[in-house]
């Protein structure tokens, strides 16, 4: 990796742009470099690790970063690698656009931490790999917006990054496996962790046989969490959901409702648990917007989020643009590492002529085939039911950063007969707001698409939009103006 003390004059073009510094961008940018062609990594933190491998910063004194990870080993592996290698490290670049540009793509970014220092950078590259990630989906309930009600992945993003917990009595909630990680991660910090309130259940794994015999490490890590919440005292209630905050200045309780197999709260079930913050999330939803405004073919997954279409190599439907990991639908960090080397190896063959290794190929297809098998697995097993719209009273906020109500959305349904998220957008402003959907698209979508419908809807893909992420007027006014040479950065 070219260090920042001896800045490169960077290659125009580049023959590859990677997306993403989490394990599927490392292993892509490193795998292609390591074969020869030159590789920008761009990322929005100035860390490497992606989500997944967050750590706090050298500042913080950690001296075990690792204690709050699993697989490890994996993220310093990819880490002693890039260290070893030619790929110009990018970090603070706020990807916004990618674009066709004659034979080569256009990566059209802003720097700084934050976004904030309003410099464009322009990276030209042959081939771009897509390793965006994904967020939170959130479902809203009543007290959703209490202070003290926070992501469960963001809540693992404080620990990790900031070593720093979200309340003294945090009780979990939500769906999908992440619940778990969180909960024991949270208690071996000093956390008290009342429960940890699953919405789906765990059976529905058995319906997957072939799935779960061929991904043993899978039900190892699920013995690992299982072991940390006993030793913790932390009970763990399915088919069960938060469905009323409680608390105006700070959390301080949460009721929670056991629910049929729909996910409708059984009337009278309501039970309240004190505490002071509250993690939820409902699954992860594949981060696509840069691939959707190029019009990328894209699918429904089990739990009904959308992902990327990719062919064997990793490529998408459209040409010399590869993605990996979570855009190709949720499946973790060995899932994310594999399909990074698999899409490193094809653009290496792609625009070097080297000759793909059959064997590494074969090998790294079969476990991306067995893993895959898994994601789907556990997609479906905790895909939301029809019924969780009956958790919102009329005066929810649905999307809170234009405070539009369930109501709102309903009204502009029934009486305004918007049928689609787009329309209820323009008649209402949800989504508009600074995370342009994010946090409401799969609840806005939902409600207006249910009308009359009691079957299971698949959320729509992202609109296709110029801007992946907010940019400052400077930077478009910039755009004509010649890029200068970005800089390397070393990693940390």
């Amino acid at each position: 990796m070219r260090p920042s003390a001896e800045p490169p004059t960077a290659p125009d073009p580049y023959d590859l742009a990677v997306i993403g510094a989490g394990c599927a961008g490392l292993s892509g940018a490193v795998t292609a470099s390591e074969l020869g062609l030159s590789v920008a990594l761009l990322d929005a933190s100035p860390q490497i690790g992606g989500q997944f491998f967050r750590h706090p910063a050298p500042a913080t004194g950690a001296t075990r970063p690792e204690a709050l990870h699993h697989d490890w080993s994996l993220f310093t592996g990819l880490r002693r690698r890039l260290e070893a290698s030619a790929v110009d490290r990018l970090g603070g670049h706020h990807v916004w656009s990618v674009v066709r540009d004659g034979d080569t793509w256009a990566v059209h970014a802003v720097t700084g931490a934050d976004g904030g220092e309003e410099r464009a950078v322009r990276v030209r590259a042959r081939a771009v790999l897509l390793a965006t990630g994904a967020y939170e989906r959130q479902l809203p309930f009543p007290g959703w917006t209490v202070p003290g009600v926070v992501g469960a992945g963001g809540a693992q993003a404080m620990l990790k990054s900031g070593l720093v917990l979200p309340g003294k009595r945090v009780v979990v909630a939500g769906s999908g496996p992440l619940l778990l990680a969180v909960a024991s991660s949270l208690a071996a910090a000093g956390a008290r962790v009342p429960a940890v309130i699953e919405a789906s259940g765990y059976l529905g794994y058995a319906r997957h046989p072939y799935a779960l015999a061929a991904n043993p490490h899978k039900l190892t890590e699920a013995a690992v969490h299982g072991g940390a919440l006993l030793r913790h005292r932390v009970r763990l209630r399915t088919r069960s959901a938060v469905t009323e905050v409680h608390g105006t200045d700070r959390v301080e309780a949460v009721t929670v409702s056991r629910l049929d197999r729909d996910w409708r709260p059984v009337p009278g079930s309501g039970r309240r648990i004190e505490c002071d913050a509250l993690a939820v999330g409902h699954g992860l939803a594949p981060q696509i917007d840069l691939a959707t405004t190029l019009g990328c073919a894209t699918r429904t997954t089990p739990d009904r989020t959308t992902a990327l279409v990719l062919d064997a190599s990793q490529e998408t439907s459209v040409r010399d643009l590869w993605a990996a990991g979570e855009p190709g639908g949720v499946g973790g960090a060995r899932l994310a590492d594999v399909e990074g080397e698999l899409a490193g190896l094809a653009i290496a063959a792609r625009l070097c002529g080297h000759t793909a290794r059959g064997g590494r190929v074969r090998e790294l297809e079969r476990r991306r085939d067995r893993m895959r098998a898994f994601a789907d697995a556990m997609a479906a097993a905790h895909a939301p039911g029809t019924g969780w719209p009956q958790w919102l009273a009329d005066d929810t906020e649905v999307c809170r950063c234009e405070e539009v109500t369930a109501q709102s959305v309903r009204a502009a349904v029934t009486d305004l007969g918007a049928r689609d998220a787009r329309t209820v957008k323009l008649f209402t402003r949800a989504g508009m707001g600074w995370c342009q959907g994010r946090m409401c698209g799969a609840a806005v979508a939902c409600l207006a698409a249910r009308h009359g419908s009691e079957e299971p809807l698949a959320e729509p893909a992202p609109e296709r939009r110029p801007f992946a992420v907010p940019v400052p007027l400077s930077a478009l006014g910039s755009l004509d103006d010649p890029a200068p040479a970005p800089q390397a950065v070393t990693t940390d």
